[in-house]
């Protein structure tokens, strides 16, 4: 396993890694709407906070080596299931490849923000 890890995207606020490349596959943490030259929460909408989150995720990809449209899979969480449709049209913007997906509403995510967004992308 090789751990990827950059400073464009947040540093991991617990035990665990940016993300791992384990063959020829990479699974990114979770990523929240944190600015990695601020630390601090970027955006207090759904669409701010997800267009964050977007590029955070690109930003790991980039590190693996990969791109969005290599994205196999991805889990989403939301705090609230009625930014469902919001969500969704920043989301289609970056991954226009259509990957799995799974969506859900969860109770609390951390630092109380909109929205989280975890990846596992095939290395080219």
């Amino acid at each position: 396993m090789k751990v990827i890890s950059t400073e464009k995207a947040p540093a991991a606020i617990g035990p665990y890694s940016q993300g791992i490349v384990s063959g020829n596959l990479f699974f990114a943490s979770g990523q929240i709407p944190i600015d990695p030259a601020s630390g601090e929460i970027e955006g207090t909408t759904i669409e701010e906070q997800t267009k964050r989150v977007m590029i955070n995720i690109g930003e790991l990809l980039k590190a693996a080596g990969c791109t969005y449209t290599d994205v196999v899979k991805t889990s989403c969480f939301l705090a609230d299931m009625n930014d469902f449709a919001a969500f969704n049209g920043i989301y289609a913007e970056y991954f226009t490849g259509k990957p799995a997906r799974s969506c859900v509403a969860v109770k609390t995510l951390p630092k109380n923000v909109l929205c989280e967004v975890e990846v596992i992308a095939e290395l080219a």
